[in-house]
């Protein structure tokens, strides 16, 4: 089945878990896809695990559409969720809308998402009046990562849980279809859950939020440069991956591939000829 914004809602109100993962490309996308996750988000996480970036900082737009249309290809049934990447909306109103607007038509996203609270409402507004739909993220948001001083947990203070669950009903106000918690603690994950009709979709907030979203490369153990607390592997496909590496090399070295099966033949008079 197809997800939209309108299944999202209709999860929440029946209590069913929502389930997302990156992707930066066509095949990965297209087996996220068979395998029935709900969303797939392409991250401007893109920096780190594909680009090599230290942060998200560097990611560009022209990044997010390139990556986001090839996922957009690759997924049928998944909502496409395209990140707006550093400096593409908080300069203002009508950047947010153009730079929204282009990463539905470019990159043909299915909704965007940007990080921020209500100092990003007005944005937020703006961009769903334009018919686009929106994905807060509200916790640890990475490109405010030199504010913040590290990937620290957020929101462990009474001010800041504070500003949290104030923030998620802003952003669920001004028109967000979702919201993003990343890095809170799971109590204050938990009463946001409740205090707002939107899906939660946690990151290291917990399990009672309304959704899940990993960093494919994180929980398949391709990507070891960082690895948060909140990551389960749920395979090491980056052992896997090595190991056949090593074996392709062996292989090639030794002159045991390609064999025979691997080869095209050419008939002997056409070889006589040739000579």
């Amino acid at each position: 089945m197809k997800n939209t914004v309108i299944t999202f809602k209709e999860a929440k109100q029946k209590g069913e878990k929502l389930t997302m993962l990156t992707a930066y490309d066509y095949s990965t996308a297209k087996l996220i896809d068979e395998a029935g996750v709900n969303s797939i988000l392409v991250g401007d996480s893109l920096g780190n695990v594909m680009l090599g970036y230290e942060d998200t900082i560097s990611v560009t737009m022209e990044d997010m559409i390139h990556h986001g249309a090839a996922v957009a290809r690759g997924a049928k049934n998944a909502l496409v969720v395209i990140d707006m990447p550093f400096m593409s909306y908080q300069t203002g109103v009508y950047d947010a809308v153009v730079n929204a607007g282009r990463l539905m038509k470019e990159g043909r996203a299915g909704a965007v998402k940007l990080e921020g609270g209500k100092e990003v409402c007005p944005q937020i507004k703006a961009i769903t009046e334009a018919g686009i739909p929106v994905v807060a993220h509200l916790g640890l948001t990475p490109q405010s990562i030199n504010a913040f001083g590290g990937h620290k947990v957020q929101g462990k203070t009474e001010a800041a849980a504070k500003k949290i669950l104030e923030d998620a009903k802003a952003v669920e106000e001004a028109g967000a279809f979702a919201v993003v918690l990343e890095c809170v603690p799971a109590k204050l994950a938990e009463l946001v859950t409740k205090s707002v009709s939107i899906p939660t979709i946690g990151i290291g907030a917990g399990n009672v939020c309304d959704g899940q979203v990993l960093v494919y490369q994180d929980m398949l153990g391709m990507f070891s440069d960082f690895t948060p607390k909140f990551v389960r592997r749920f395979a090491n496909v980056g052992e896997v991956m090595t190991e056949a590496f090593k074996e392709y090399c062996k292989a090639v070295s030794e002159g045991t591939f390609p064999e025979k099966k691997h080869e095209y033949t050419l008939s002997d008079d056409v070889l006589e000829k040739l000579y």
